[in-house]
């Protein structure tokens, strides 16, 4: 498969070298994608194939810290079958049996025993799916074996107790083995992981949603995770059908858009196939993305 935009995108943030890795391509439907919005007004931004489905990334962050490397989310993992793979066009299988994610790392020169932290934004499938991995022989193994894994508890909890709305999402095998193992940090609020790097609370998408502000030098930016999944998302009543508190996602997007406005924060888009960060800017009307403000 070729990744949507290069595999590897980097760029500073203050002090920080981050590497944005599109883990792999990812197609669902437009209007799951878009909630309310008809159909003639987001296919201007992004078109649909025959199945009505858009195309996505899957963006994961390798930050590189003075502490250790720092992953945020892990894509989708190699533990999907071919049925599974058709239904949401997934295409991250990359060289020899790796993952993209995998092959973006050994692009930046990192192998999985390297990163020390990894931190999930929320645990649906294409965001904590490479947290553990299939081994040749079929057995399960964790993807990041040095790793602390940094999960909301809420979240946590949420993903282990799905009811019929949300257990198509959230798979036990991505994130169970991790806390069997005590290899996952809990956190239950805003924290600062380490220096630069702190977790704030961004529900709505899922009721312990987390995004990741990175700050350093005078820069800020956010990993947004789900909150606004492509730059397609930055109106704020852009909100997709998958989230199961729409009305809440509504309220941060208006929290963390103003202030990602006035403070001029780079904004990092997890699922757009073709723009990896950029900031915005408000015409009075909606937020949208700045020209040229990458």
């Amino acid at each position: 498969m070729t990744a949507p935009t290069p595999l590897v995108e980097r760029r500073k943030i203050g002090d920080f070298t981050v590497h944005a890795i599109q883990a792999g391509g990812q197609k669902l439907d437009g209007g799951a994608m878009f909630g309310v919005v008809p159909k003639p007004l987001w296919e201007k931004r992004i078109r649909a194939d025959e199945r009505n489905r858009i195309q996505l990334g899957m963006r994961c962050l390798l930050i590189e810290h003075p502490s250790g490397l720092v992953l945020i989310d892990t894509g989708a993992g190699n533990k999907e079958n071919e049925k599974f793979k058709d239904i949401y066009g997934l295409e991250n299988e990359g060289a020899d049996g790796a993952t993209l994610l995998e092959d973006g790392l050994n692009q930046i020169g990192v192998t999985p025993p390297d990163v020390t932290l990894v931190i999930n934004t929320h645990l649906h499938f294409d965001h904590a799916g490479g947290n553990t991995r299939n081994r040749s022989d079929g057995t399960l193994e964790i993807s990041f074996p040095n790793a602390t894994y940094i999960v909301k508890r809420g979240e946590y909890e949420f993903a282990t107790h799905p009811n019929e709305r949300t257990a198509a999402s959230y798979f036990e095998r991505n994130y169970t083995p991790l806390e069997a193992a005590e290899k996952i940090e809990f956190v239950s609020r805003e924290k600062e992981i380490v220096k630069g790097i702190r977790v704030i609370p961004t529900p709505g998408h899922t009721p312990f949603h987390q995004s990741v502000l990175i700050e350093s030098g005078g820069e800020r930016a956010l990993y947004l995770g789900d909150l606004v999944p492509t730059h397609a998302h930055l109106p704020l009543p852009w909100i997709m059908g998958y989230d199961v508190e729409p009305l809440v996602t509504l309220e941060t997007k208006r929290g963390i858009l103003k202030q990602a406005l006035e403070e001029q924060w780079l904004l990092i888009f997890e699922h757009d196939a073709t723009i990896a960060w950029g900031r915005v800017e408000q015409d009075g009307k909606a937020y949208r993305l700045a020209d040229g403000a990458g």
